[in-house]
């Protein structure tokens, strides 16, 4: 039985299914200017689900973030540069979740349909081995292994910003910096979500001494919500990346200070060179797009496993009708949670970066075999057993080995004034990712999304830890075209390894239940990774669905918390509808 440990998933807030759907109005937005003073703190659960925009729309995890982005469209600015903004404040605004000292996937599509994807995940050091996360010969926990400088992967945020601004950015780039300089300079307020997550995590020896600075008091607890935080150092620092570029990130004092923090970390130091740093480039990958009924899913491929999961889990539903099921009825998430079973089996066993490993994309996509894969579901019992299927060009055999939690991901899409999309994932892993701070951010712990047992069973896993390779990840960044070819849906979430199915439920609220995409975001989620163990939302509607569950043959269903933060735009006519997680802090902000 593959089984996860979910206790520790930070989530503020649930909503009820019907709660939920209630809640998502669609008021008209009006514009939102800089804040000064600083912005006050969003209450909990109740950011504005929906917006319209007749020309373009930021959603992003923090308003103040989304601002930033719907500034660089009120500019003229593309969908890339407001993604990048965006990417920015975050930086200020949300560091448990993302920012410049982690990485990320982009997928950008214009009003044509052609779709792109660019990988800026993080890599390992050269010095790495597969045997990275062991100390005299036995394996660190995860918990152990987070702190400090041997989960720090070389940062791709910059780079990958870069090359997408490279290729279809319109404002210079010393403008999209200008929104976060403002939220560092003058300072921004601790909203409840962010003093959670310090409570939570301020672990002894997780935070080096620049990171209590600059969010602890001198009582040693977290700054309390209300209070404007700060951050001249990474101000100054977006002012010197500003005008040199990403390339003032990847040599120089910046790259000097991240090999010698890593290198000398009082939690788990290890050997990261300037030359790791200044050799990291961000991809163009080929967007992976596969048809799901009348639409078209496109989606990042490897190292992410979020386009073949997303894809798989959908294909296998599709001869399934679930628009007649709807929402309510519990045969829809007994079907949902079985597909999602035989995905993340293929998942788990075969993905992971493919300059390293032969990842079978194309059989994972194949409509034969995942026609296949879903004879084995039936809609009034469970599979007895899950396992890894054998899709076509499987030329390699790997262990199956399941991915590690995460707490510190942000999603945020954007639609600018010509149609043109941008779908982002940033992350810098765990909350606050490493701890270790250098010139105002915090440096990821994205190394620990390696398998840190390097093989099971006798055989290796796909994932393990090897010199300069991309851990894999569960970002599921996706954009979503209608038959007509025209974007219908951009849509991504955080959360670990539950990323895939919150995108997944969205999509089909969306595109099988007709409902309006704050609706479909408010969905309760189901997770089942595989095994026999199911996992439902806490305080949700799923949770009076149990009994019909067993009944199914699901006797392993545990309600818990989870980490959602799903971010999505959807067409609305002739105007888009954006929408944010009610679970979450966040907001869609019109052009």
């Amino acid at each position: 039985m593959t089984s996860i440990s979910l206790s520790a998933f930070a989530r503020v807030s649930s909503l009820g299914m019907t709660a939920a759907l209630a809640a998502c109005t669609v008021p008209v937005a009006m514009p939102v200017q800089p804040a000064a003073p600083p912005p006050a703190a969003p209450a909990v659960g109740q950011a504005d689900s929906a917006r319209i925009g007749e020309r373009g729309l930021v959603s992003a995890a923090d308003p103040r973030a989304a601002d930033a982005g719907a500034q660089m469209l009120r500019l003229g600015g593309s969908a890339t540069d407001a993604a990048i903004a965006t990417m920015l404040a975050l930086t200020v605004v949300e560091p448990q979740s993302s920012g410049i000292g982690g990485g990320g996937f982009l997928v950008t599509g214009d009003a044509e349909g052609r779709v792109e994807t660019i990988d800026g995940r993080e890599s390992a050091p050269a010095a790495a081995d597969a045997h990275w996360f062991y100390v005299d010969g036995r394996p660190l926990t995860v918990s152990d292994a987070i702190p400090g400088g041997r989960s720090v992967g070389v940062p791709g945020s910059l780079r990958l910003a870069a090359l997408a601004h490279e290729k279809h950015g319109v404002l210079s780039w010393r403008t999209l910096f200008q929104p976060a300089i403002r939220l560092a300079r003058e300072g921004f307020v601790v909203t409840p979500r962010l003093h959670m997550m310090l409570s939570r995590f301020s672990r002894t020896g997780a935070f080096d001494p620049a990171g209590r600075a600059l969010y602890f008091g001198d009582d040693g607890k977290p700054k309390p919500v209300g209070t404007v935080i700060r951050n001249p150092a990474l101000a100054d620092f977006f002012e010197t990346l500003a005008g040199r570029g990403a390339a003032a990130f990847y040599a120089g004092d910046n790259a000097t200070m991240i090999a010698a923090k890593v290198g000398t970390a009082s939690r788990n130091p290890a050997p990261m060179t300037t030359a790791d740093i200044a050799g990291y480039r961000a991809l163009v990958r080929d967007p992976v797009c596969g048809q799901y009924r009348v639409w078209r899913i496109c989606g990042m491929g490897p190292p992410s496993s979020g386009a073949t999961t997303v894809f798989g889990v959908l294909k296998q539903l599709e001869r399934f009708d679930l628009k007649a099921l709807g929402p309510t009825n519990p045969v829809s998430w007994h079907l949902l949670a079985e597909s999602e079973r035989l995905a993340y089996a293929d998942r788990d066993r075969y993905l992971a970066d493919p300059s390293y490993v032969s990842v079978p994309v194309r059989g994972l996509m194949d409509p034969d075999y995942l026609a296949q894969r879903s004879r084995l579901i039936s809609d009034t019992a469970t599979m007895a057993t899950v396992t890894a299927g054998t899709p076509p060009q499987a030329t390699a055999r790997f262990a199956p080995a399941p991915q590690q939690e995460e707490h510190g991901t942000s999603h945020f899409v954007v639609i600018d004034a010509k149609g043109n999309a941008a779908s982002y994932t940033s992350t810098v892993e765990s909350a606050f990712g490493s701890g270790v701070v250098v010139n105002g951010y915090f440096l990821n712990n994205e190394l620990t999304d390696f398998n840190i047992v390097p093989d099971k069973d006798g055989l290796a896993t796909a994932n393990r830890v090897e010199p300069g390779k991309r851990p894999r990840s569960s970002m599921a960044p996706t954009l979503i075209y209608g038959p007509d070819g025209k974007l219908l849906l951009a849509v991504g979430a955080a959360g670990g390894s539950t990323i895939p199915v919150q995108v997944i439920k969205t999509i089909i609220g969306v595109l099988d239940w007709d409902l309006p995409v704050g609706q479909a975001i408010a969905l309760p989620v189901l997770f089942a990774p595989g095994g026999d163990a199911v996992y439902i939302e806490k305080g949700s509607a799923l949770e009076a669905m149990i009994p019909a569950l067993k009944a199914l043959g699901h006797a392993q269903i545990s309600a818990v918390e989870m980490p959602l933060k799903t971010n999505a735009i959807a067409r609305a006519g002739t105007s888009w509808a954006g929408a944010a997680d009610p679970r979450s802090e966040g907001a869609a902000v019109a052009q």
